[in-house]
């Protein structure tokens, strides 16, 4: 890989680990005041408890994309290398010299 598009891998990289940490922390800003109303407002009432459940799969599965499938990038970029490697002799088989 060149520098540019290792440098771009990288920043791709580092944006979707800050976006995981923003849904974190709007998740936990969220489902703090949810269930605060619902231990306050509503009388002990424990229907926050769904929202965090399902949320929090979305999160999990958001948490697994950019750390398990993104930290083990080298499956990846060997998909993305035999894809553009497939193109590259469509392109060829195409256009001959």
């Amino acid at each position: 890989m060149t520098p540019e598009e290792l440098d771009r891998l990288a920043r791709k990289r580092a944006g979707a680990k800050l976006g995981w940490f923003f849904h974190a922390a709007v998740y936990t800003i969220v489902n703090l005041f949810l269930f605060a109303m619902s231990q306050y407002a509503f009388g002990n009432r424990s229907w926050s408890l769904f929202p965090l459940l399902g949320w929090g799969l979305g999160l999990a599965l958001h948490g697994a994309s950019v750390w398990l499938v993104g930290a083990g990038g080298d499956l990846r970029e060997r998909m993305v290398q035999k894809e553009r490697d497939r193109l590259q002799r469509q392109q060829d088989s195409r256009n001959p010299p």
